[in-house]
C-alpha cells in the first residue's frame, strides 16, 4: 500500500528507479564477469596494504583522499613534508590502516607509506657494513634519529670516538655512518659513526706514523681542552700539548691559549711509535727568554715587575713574558712581620725589586723588596746606643720575656732576669701587662742577628751592691717568713722581694727528713744572718744559732752558750779565737765595776752594731788561711792566771754576767781538766765545732740548688 507521506514515496520511487537501471546493467554480463568485478575491486582494499589515492579537497587541516573504495579517507596536513604535496588533484600513495572506522571512514597514513616504500627501497640497495649519509633529525632515549631515506637509529657511544657533551649539538648535521645491523621482522636499522671514524684514522694514523719525525713542526685540529693540556689531531691520531709546553709565560688554562677545532701549528717533542704517544710544544717555536737572563738582570740590578701569583712563602713577580722570579715572606721587609705576602702586595701590583740570585738551570730567580730600601738596623747602634732609656709597648709576652716594640716593625726582648734586682720572677705577667708602655734600658744591640736586649732593672741601681750587704749583716738576727719548701731547705721572704735560704742542716742540730718537721708554710721566724754574698745575690740564714748563740756566765771561767741551759763550755772554747786586746782594756774576768771609766763591757750589744760580725768558724771555712794550722789540743786556761791567758775575741752573741760564789783556793800548778766536777763533756765542745765547721757545705749545697 503506498504511503501518503510525499517524502517517503518519493524515495520509494527512486528506489525502483535504481534497481531497474542495475537490473538492466546486470543483464548484459554473466554472473561469472560480475563476481570477477567485486574481487578484483574489493581485494586490494585490505588494512596494510599501500594504495594510490587522489587528493579530493582540502577540509581545515585535513585532506580528503580517494582511493577507490566506496568511502573515502581523511589524512592531516602534518604527514606532508611539503605543503605542495597537499593539493587538491595530486596522486599520492597511502597505507590503509583500516577500512571503517567508528564514523564509517577509512583510515589512510601517508607517513607510513613513505616509511615502508624508503624501507624497501634501502634492504633493496644497502645491506650491513654498508656507508650510509643522512641528516640528524632527533634525539630520542638513548641516541639521536638519522633520515637515510628512512629514520634509522645512532646510539649515543656511536655518534664519536671523543666523548662528547650534548648530543643533542648533531640535531640538523649530515652525518656518514655504518650500517652495523639491519632488522628486517621489525624494520629497524642501527647505524655507527664511530665505527667508521676509527677505520679511516687508522689508515691515517699508519701513515702519519710512517713519516713523523721530532723537530719537525705539524699542524692539528684541537680535538680536546682539559685542565692539564690540550689533545691536537695530527691526522689519524692525537698528540698532547702540555700547559706547560703553551707558553714561556704564565697561564692558568689551557683555554687561555686555543679553542676546540683550532687548526694550530705545533712542534713535535717527543715520539714513542710503540706507546703511540706524541708530546707537542707551541712555545719551542719561539727562542727561550731565559738564555740571556743573566746579562738583562744581573745581581744586585734593581728593577721593577708585575705580581703574578702570591703564596704563603712569597710572591711571584714577572719581570718579562716567561721570565718571573719569587719574593720570599722574609724578603719583603726589614722590619714588619708578616703573616701573609697579601699584607704587603697584592695580584697585579707594580713593584720595584732587587735581583738577590739567578738560577739558569732551574730557571729560578731569587728577589728581594726589601733590599730596595735602607736597613733600619744598619742605624740602631748609633740611633740606640747601650744605656740609652727608651720608651716603648710590650708587644707579645713569653715564659723566658717579653718583647718591647722600640720602634714600627723593631722590637727588644726584655728577658725575665732582667726584670727585677732582688725578685724572682716566674712569667712577665708577674710585672708588666701586654699593651703597657713601659721604659727600659737598652743593653745591647746585635746587628747581624737583628736583636735587641732591654732590661727593666737597669733604671735603678742594683741593691746587692751597698743596700743589702749594709742591711743585712752576717750576725744579724733577721725576721722572715717561710714561703717555699724545697728538700734542702726553706726559703724565707726577708723583704718584698728578698729571700734567703735557711738549709736543713741549719734547722736543728739533729737530722730532718724534711723542714716540714720544724718550719711550716707561713710562719714567722726570727733567724741568724750566716752569709751574705752579693755576687751569687744569696744570704744564707740559720735558725739554731739565732736560738742559740747567747753565751751566759755560769761559774768563773764557764759560759753557757744557749738561753741559759745545757752544759758550760770551758772558757778555752771562747778564747781559742779572741783577738788581741786592746791597750788600756782590762780583761774578762775583771769584775764589771772596776773598769777604766769609758770604757764599755763588751757584753753590751750597742758595743757590737757598728761592726761586721762573723763567727770565726765560717771564717775558717770560706776564706783560707795561708798561716798553719795550730795545733788541735791546746792546754786549758786556768782560770785564775789571767797574766797568761791570751787576749779575748769580741763575741758574736750577748755575755751576761753573774755573781761568783765564793771559790776555794786552787793550786795554779793544777790543770783545770782535773777537777772533773766542774769541767764540761769535751764530745760536746767538739760538736759545736763541728757544727759550725760545716756551716760552709750547708751554704754550698744551696749555691748548688740554686744554679739548678
Amino acid at each position: 500500500m503506498p504511503s501518503k507521506n510525499p517524502v517517503i514515496r518519493e524515495i520509494e520511487r527512486q528506489t525502483e528507479e535504481i534497481e531497474k537501471e542495475v537490473n538492466a546493467a546486470m543483464e548484459a554480463r554473466s554472473e561469472e564477469e560480475i563476481e570477477t568485478l567485486i574481487n578484483d575491486t574489493i581485494k586490494d582494499f585490505e588494512a596494510g596494504s599501500v594504495l594510490e589515492g587522489l587528493i579530493l579537497s582540502r577540509r581545515g587541516d585535513s585532506l580528503v583522499v580517494d582511493i577507490g573504495y566506496k568511502s573515502e579517507g581523511i589524512i592531516s596536513t602534518d604527514e606532508f613534508d611539503s605543503p605542495d604535496e597537499a593539493q587538491p588533484g595530486t596522486k599520492i600513495e597511502v597505507l590503509l590502516e583500516a577500512v571503517e572506522d567508528d564514523s564509517g571512514m577509512i583510515v589512510l597514513s601517508k607517513r607510513k607509506a613513505d616509511r615502508i616504500r624508503g624501507w624497501e627501497k634501502v634492504i633493496s640497495q644497502n645491506a650491513e657494513g654498508d656507508i650510509v649519509s643522512g641528516v640528524v633529525t632527533h634525539k630520542i632515549k638513548g641516541g639521536l634519529l638519522v633520515d637515510i631515506g628512512v629514520p634509522v637509529f645512532l646510539p649515543a657511544s656511536q655518534v664519536s670516538i671523543r666523548r662528547t657533551g650534548d648530543i643533542a649539538d648533531y640535531i640538523g648535521q649530515e652525518v656518514e655512518c655504518k650500517i652495523i645491523k639491519i632488522d628486517k621482522d621489525h624494520r629497524n636499522i642501527v647505524v655507527s659513526r664511530r665505527r667508521l671514524l676509527e677505520e679511516r684514522r687508522e689508515t691515517q694514523k699508519q701513515a702519519l706514523l710512517a713519516e713523523l719525525e721530532v723537530g719537525e713542526l705539524r699542524k692539528g685540529v684541537v680535538k680536546s681542552i682539559t685542565d692539564f693540556g690540550a689533545f691536537v689531531d695530527l691526522g689519524g691520531i692525537d698528540g698532547l700539548l702540555h700547559i706547560t709546553d703553551m707558553s714561556w709565560g704564565r697561564i692558568s688554562h689551557p683555554s687561555e691559549m686555543t679553542t676546540i677545532d683550532d687548526v694550530i701549528e705545533v712542534k713535535v717533542l717527543n715520539f714513542d711509535p710503540e706507546k703511540e704517544k706524541i708530546s707537542l710544544g707551541l712555545k719551542q717555536k719561539t727562542e727561550s727568554p731565559w738564555m740571556r737572563v743573566e746579562e738583562k738582570y744581573p745581581i744586585g740590578s734593581i728593577v721593577k715587575g708585575q705580581a703574578v701569583n702570591i703564596m704563603n712563602y712569597g710572591v711571584f713577580v714577572k719581570l718579562e713574558e716567561g721570565v718571573e722570579g719569587l719574593v720570599h715572606i722574609s724578603e719583603m721587609s726589614w722590619t714588619r712581620r708578616l703573616n701573609h705576602p697579601s699584607e704587603m702586595i697584592a695580584i697585579g701590583d707594580i713593584v720595584e725589586v732587587a735581583v738577590l740570585g739567578i738560577n739558569k738551570d732551574k730557571q729560578e730567580i731569587s728577589l728581594g723588596m726589601k733590599q730596595v730600601e735602607v736597613n733600619p738596623w744598619t742605624m740602631m747602634e748609633q740611633k740606640y746606643p747601650p744605656g740609652t732609656i727608651i720608651k716603648g709597648r710590650v708587644r707579645n709576652m713569653t715564659n723566658y720575656g717579653a718583647f718591647i716594640e722600640i720602634e714600627e716593625g723593631i722590637d727588644g726582648l726584655l728577658h725575665i732576669s732582667d726584670m727585677s734586682w732582688t725578685k724572682k720572677i716566674k712569667h712577665p705577667s708577674e710585672v708588666i701587662k701586654k699593651g703597657e708602655k713601659i721604659e727600659a734600658v737598652v743593653l745591647s744591640v746585635d746587628q747581624e742577628k737583628k736583636r735587641v736586649a732591654l732590661g727593666l732593672k737597669q733604671l735603678h741601681p742594683d741593691p746587692w751592691e751597698h743596700e743589702i750587704p749594709v742591711r743585712y749583716r752576717v750576725g744579724d738576727v733577721a725576721r722572715g717568713k717561710a714561703t717555699k719548701f724545697t728538700n734542702f731547705g726553706v726559703f724565707v721572704e726577708l723583704e718584698e722581694g728578698l729571700e734567703g735560704l735557711l738549709h736543713i742542716s741549719e734547722l736543728s742540730d739533729r737530722k730532718l727528713e724534711s723542714p716540714e718537721e720544724i718550719v711550716k708554710s707561713g710562719e714567722e721566724l726570727e733567724l741568724r744572718i750566716i752569709r751574705v754574698d752579693p755576687k751569687e745575690r744569696k744570704i744564707g740564714l740559720s735558725l739554731k744559732r739565732a736560738v742559740t748563740e747567747q753565751v751566759v756566765e755560769i761559774t768563773p771561767g764557764e759560759y753557757s752558750v744557749g738561753p741559759g741551759t745545757g752544759p758550760a763550755l770551758p772558757i778555752e772554747h771562747l778564747e781559742k779565737s779572741k783577738p788581741p786586746a786592746e791597750e788600756g782594756e782590762e780583761t774578762a774576768e775583771q769584775p764589771a765595776e772596776e773598769l777604766p771609766p769609758g770604757e764599755q763591757a763588751p757584753a753590751e750589744p750597742e758595743a757590737q752594731e757598728t761592726e761586721d760580725r762573723e763567727h770565726p768558724a765560717e771564717d775558717a771555712a770560706e776564706e783560707p788561711s795561708d798561716e798553719p794550722p795550730a795545733a788541735e789540743e791546746e792546754p786549758i786556761v786556768e782560770a785564775s792566771d789571767t797574766e797568761s791567758a791570751e787576749p779575748r775575741p769580741r763575741l758574736d752573741f750577748e755575755i751576761h754576767t753573774v755573781a761568783k760564789p765564793p771559790a776555794e783556793p786552787q793550786p795554779s800548778e793544777e790543770p783545770v781538766d782535773e777537777a772533773p766536777d766542774e769541767e764540761p763533756p769535751e764530745p760536746e765542745a767538739e760538736k759545736a765545732e763541728e757544727d759550725s765547721s760545716t756551716e760552709p757545705d750547708g751554704e754550698d749545697d744551696t749555691a748548688e740548688q740554686d744554679n739548678a
